[in-house]
């Protein structure tokens, strides 16, 4: 056991925080989103949300200071009214799932698979709406649906790469946007996960256990950034989320039995 956990099940979220650090630092597109429905495999959804979250935000402090000087206000002045509205009801949702049996599970794992297929047709999505961009009106709904995904399972950056990318705002002026809203998003975050009972000492002790390692994490993608191709990593980071996704939603989480079976 480590800080109240088994073994297997902190290693599993050791390397989720080291991920969510690699994603903040701007290397391997997706790599944090795979950190909930890793940790979802060893620990119910709502226990591996909560202890993401504070992780999470201490990976966005680093990529608000990197980018403090670029963000669209214009584009968060949309957004962030919207992903509120999303909180509040992905907090519903989450509190009406939670009692029953596996919903909250396939519902990650539904999502994991989701983000996966948006990979696939990423780059065609884009091309036909920069032909079109989207409407501010889209804009909201997205920005609720973002706010309602992240609540869920951390995963927001589809509806938001579908609003701002076909904006042309240019690499760091996206990359700046999209960190000061989810930390923003993030920090909002802790209201409903406290009014669900989910920010318990224990897993805030272990959330903050975690913080040094995305930090590592961080430091690991920036270099990363210099040292490796990035598409590699990124294949096999979708893969992983396949597989998770799958489990997830099969009900066959190896890595869980192994963890109970450690215990």
């Amino acid at each position: 056991m480590v800080l109240g956990l088994p073994a297997a099940a902190f290693a599993v979220a050791a390397a989720a925080a080291i991920l969510i650090g690699v994603g903040k630092a701007g290397f391997g597109a997706g790599a944090g989103v795979i950190a909930t429905p890793l940790v979802a495999l060893v620990m119910p959804v709502p226990a591996a949300a909560a202890l993401l979250l504070p992780v999470l935000i201490g990976g966005d402090i680093f990529a608000v200071w990197h980018y403090r000087r670029s963000a669209s206000l214009r584009d968060l002045r949309l957004l962030l009214p919207a992903a509120l509205v999303g909180i509040v009801l992905g907090a519903l949702a989450f509190d009406v799932l939670a009692p029953h049996g596996r919903a909250l599970e396939v519902g990650v794992g539904v999502l994991a698979l989701a983000f996966t297929a948006w990979q696939g047709v990423r780059a065609r999505v884009l091309r036909l709406l920069a032909r079109r961009p989207p409407s501010r009106a889209l804009g909201a709904v997205l920005g609720g649906f973002a706010g309602f995904t992240s609540t869920i399972a951390h995963v927001g950056g589809p509806p938001i790469a579908v609003y701002l990318l076909p904006r042309g705002l240019g690499r760091q002026l996206y990359v700046g946007t999209a960190a000061w809203f989810f930390f923003i998003v993030n920090l909002v975050k802790l209201v409903p996960y406290a009014w669900l009972g989910l920010l318990s000492v224990d897993n805030l002790l272990v959330a903050l256990v975690l913080l040094p390692l995305a930090a590592l994490g961080a430091a690991l993608g920036v270099w990363l950034n210099r040292a490796v191709q990035e598409r590699t990593f990124t294949l096999i980071i979708y893969a992983l989320l396949v597989v998770t996704g799958l489990q997830l939603v099969s009900g066959t989480t190896f890595v869980a039995l192994l963890t109970r079976g450690h215990a």
